[in-house]
C-alpha cells in the first residue's frame, strides 16, 4: 500500500525568493491550501505573496481547503514552481483607503467655502443635498467593505493602491467637490423641482437596491471558501451585475441634483471599468456553471451595455 506522505520539489520562478526551501513533505489527503502554508512557513515568507503552479503544465494550484493535495494532481516528487508576487496589501484595506478620499475632500471644501472660495454665502439647498448624498454614498461603501463584502482574493500588489485610489481621491474627491461647492456652481438647481425629486428617488432606490444585491452576493459564498453559487434575485434576471446597474442609477440621482460637468469623467471611468468587470464575470459564470446558468445579453445596463 502506497504511503500517504509525499514529497514535493520546490522551484523558484522569476525573482529569487530568499530562504525558499527545496522540498516539503505533505499528506495526500491534506487540503491544497496547506501547500501554500508549508512553503510560506518553511521559507519565512508571506503566504499572500506566493503564486504556486504545477511544474508539469504550469496550471495554478488553488489556495483552497475544498481540494486535497491529491485532487490537484500532485504526486510524490512532483515539482511546483513558486513565484514572488511582491509586497501585497489586503483588498479590504484598499477599499477603505479608496473611499476615504471623497469622505475627506467633500467636508473640507463644503465647510471651508469661506476660506477656499472667499465667500460668505451659505451653500444652496441643492449643494447641501449633493453633499449629503455623496457622503451617504461613500459611508455606505465603507460600511459594505467592513461588514458585507467577502473577497475571493485576499490581497493585491501594494503599489496598485495608488492607481486605484487616484480615481476616487481625485475624480470623486477633489475634482467633484471643488466644482460642486463653488459659489457659482449650477446647483442653484433646475427650475422644475420634479427633477430634484426624481434625483432623490433615483439615489435612494439605487443605493438600497445596490446594498441588497451586495448582500445577495455575500450569501453566495460560504465564509473561508471560494465557492460561489449562481446569483438570483433583484436585478439578476436583467443583467449579469445588477450592483453596477443600481450604482449607476444612484449616481444619476446625484447628478440630477448636482448638474456639474465635473461628474462626467468620474462616471465615465466608472462605467468603463464596471463594464469590463461585468463582462469578465459573465464569462466566468458561463464557464463555471455551464448550462445551469441563464446567459445574459447585457452585463450591466439592460438594453444598453
Amino acid at each position: 500500500m502506497a504511503s500517504n506522505t509525499i514529497s514535493l520539489v520546490i522551484r523558484p520562478r522569476g525573482r529569487p525568493i530568499k530562504n525558499l526551501v527545496e522540498s516539503i513533505t505533505i499528506e495526500r489527503t491534506d487540503p491544497a491550501s496547506l501547500v501554500f502554508q508549508k512553503i510560506a512557513d518553511a521559507s519565512n515568507f508571506s503566504i499572500h505573496r506566493l503564486r504556486i503552479t504545477k511544474g508539469s503544465d504550469g496550471s495554478p494550484i488553488q489556495n483552497t481547503k475544498e481540494l486535497t493535495v491529491h485532487d490537484t494532481g500532485l504526486r510524490n516528487r512532483s515539482a511546483v514552481d513558486v513565484k514572488d508576487l511582491g509586497p501585497q496589501i489586503a483588498w479590504q484595506t484598499v477599499f477603505l483607503v479608496e473611499y476615504l478620499g471623497p469622505l475627506l475632500f467633500h467636508p473640507l471644501l463644503y465647510y471651508g467655502r469661506p476660506l477656499i472660495y472667499g465667500t460668505s454665502e451659505p451653500p444652496s439647498e441643492l449643494q447641501k443635498l449633493s453633499f449629503v448624498m455623496i457622503m451617504l454614498h461613500f459611508l455606505k461603501r465603507e460600511f459594505e467593505t467592513l461588514f458585507v463584502h467577502r473577497f475571493s482574493v485576499a490581497t493585491m500588489p501594494v503599489f496598485n493602491i495608488f492607481l486605484n485610489s487616484g480615481h476616487y481621491w481625485f475624480f470623486a474627491g477633489l475634482n467633484l467637490a471643488f466644482w460642486t461647492y463653488r459659489p457659482t456652481a449650477p446647483t442653484a438647481g433646475p427650475s422644475n423641482p420634479l427633477i430634484m425629486y426624481a434625483g432623490i428617488a433615483c439615489f435612494v432606490i439605487g443605493e438600497l437596491a445596490n446594498l441588497q444585491v451586495h448582500f445577495t452576493l455575500k450569501n453566495l459564498r460560504r465564509p473561508g471558501t471560494q465557492d460561489r453559487g449562481i446569483p438570483r434575485g433583484l436585478g439578476f434576471d436583467l443583467v449579469t451585475c445588477p450592483n453596477y446597474m443600481f450604482e449607476t442609477l444612484a449616481w444619476i440621482g446625484i447628478w440630477l441634483t448636482n448638474w456639474s460637468l465635473s461628474m462626467v469623467p468620474f462616471i465615465g471611468f466608472a462605467l468603463y471599468y464596471m463594464g469590463q468587470w461585468a463582462k469578465k464575470k459573465e464569462r466566468r459564470y458561463r464557464k463555471e456553471f455551464g448550462d445551469k446558468y441563464k446567459r445574459k445579453r447585457y452585463t450591466m445596463l439592460p438594453g444598453i451595455y
